[in-house]
């Protein structure tokens, strides 16, 4: 059977009952022209308002049920919505579960700034809630963790990912290649990537990399996934990680590995940890210690 749609709840002695879920709201720390939250609402979330930067979300379980340009959207678990800059909407329960969800919201200079001048308007997508593999990878890079701040690098990843993402998905959007093709820049890149490796458990700031480098952050977030496949922030965590590795097998404890790899805390590292290598510190050292005595219990631990 399908989920029964949600009714408006009297107030009063309903509403009072135990078993009734209570509506919350976090706020993740905040960035720069970025803002991340997470919600529950049981029935009615909000009234028609508008922002003034992209709002894009990703909807965690239950259905979001919202009015906008018009008509009636619902955003189903697993699905991405898509708010443009100065669009009125208002959000509610879809079914009597309720619904949970994160949000991101982008100043949009922040989104024509990762374009570089490549687009002749911002990104437009005429489909407010949709699956497209581009939004949902995006949504879920930047929702993934809203507990921990987003390090300045981090931030250009997430907002450069969105604007790649956002204009994917609307080709009107682009400008016609004209002349000769972008300059390499792999001897900048390299620069860039030369100074994180000596730097990685350090906080490496944008404004650091762009002397480095001679580029601005969205260039070089660009030409670096080009040369070396990943963004200068990814490749800085897989340094730390590194690093944490080597100190876990000569016996630092995780809280000091994760703190002298460059991690803000213990949690955060053991989540990049698992995020890269699918297993836990922990249950990684084991393995490790289990190949070092040898298949009959014998030999040296690491």
């Amino acid at each position: 059977m399908g989920r029964k749609l949600a009714q408006p709840k009297p107030e009063g002695l309903e509403r009072s009952c135990g078993n009734v879920r209570r509506d919350w709201l976090r706020y993740a720390p905040a960035a720069p022209g970025l803002g991340r939250l997470e919600a529950y609402f049981a029935g009615h979330a909000y009234d028609d308002h508008r922002h003034d930067t992209y709002a894009l979300g990703l909807t965690l379980s239950g259905v979001q049920s919202f009015d906008y340009r018009g008509a009636r959207q619902d955003s189903a678990a697993g699905q991405v919505m898509v708010l443009h800059p100065d669009e009125a909407h208002n959000g509610r329960a879809g079914v009597v579960e309720g619904f949970r969800y994160r949000m991101i919201y982008v100043a949009p200079h922040l989104i024509a700034a990762a374009l570089g001048g490549r687009v002749r308007h911002l990104p437009f997508l005429r489909e407010p809630v949709s699956r497209e593999p581009h939004l949902v990878a995006a949504l879920r890079l930047a929702l993934g963790d809203i507990d921990q701040p987003l390090e300045e690098l981090a931030a250009d990843n997430v907002i450069a990912t969105l604007a790649e993402a956002l204009v994917a998905n609307d080709p009107s959007a682009r400008k016609a290649a004209r002349g000769r093709p972008q300059k390499s820049a792999y001897g900048e890149t390299d620069r860039a990537r030369q100074f994180l490796d000596a730097h990685c458990t350090e906080l490496v700031t944008s404004d650091a990399l762009e002397k480095v480098s001679g580029l601005d952050r969205f260039s070089l977030t660009r030409q670096f996934r080009t040369h070396f496949g990943t963004a200068p922030y990814n490749y800085l965590v897989m340094r730390r990680l590194e690093r944490a590795r080597d100190l876990l097998v000569a016996g630092d404890g995780f809280a000091e590995a994760a703190l002298q790899a460059g991690f803000a805390d213990q949690s955060h590292f053991i989540r990049q940890f698992k995020r890269a290598y699918g297993v836990t510190p922990g249950h990684w050292r084991q393995m490790i210690r289990a190949a070092g005595r040898g298949a009959n219990g014998s030999g040296p631990a690491a």
